[in-house]
């Protein structure tokens, strides 16, 4: 079974931390909001577990953005238009 590489990871945990940091949120606090345990968050944001598009969603509804969003590239997020997921990010 193929794993989500290691880019996509680290987009995501980095995603994931930040936004958790702008909403003032734990780990803990944001855990709770998905159903999801600590741990997970935890492991998830040092990019040690791949999430499945469950997860995602939960992940992307407690942080009130969208899942394109919690999957892009920083630098491109808020230029591209319309939520666009970063194509450089699949590009391998």
């Amino acid at each position: 079974m193929r794993s989500a590489s290691e880019k996509i990871r680290t987009i995501l945990a980095e995603n994931i931390r930040t936004y958790r940091r702008s909403k003032n949120l734990s780990q803990e606090e944001l855990a709770e909001k998905c159903g999801l345990h600590r741990t997970y968050v935890g492991s998830v944001e040092r990019c040690e577990r791949n999430v499945t598009l469950s997860t995602l969603e939960l992940l992307a509804s407690a942080l009130e953005i969208s899942v394109p969003e919690l999957l892009s590239n920083k630098e491109c997020s808020k230029t591209e238009k319309h939520g666009r997921v970063n194509e450089e990010i699949f590009s391998q």
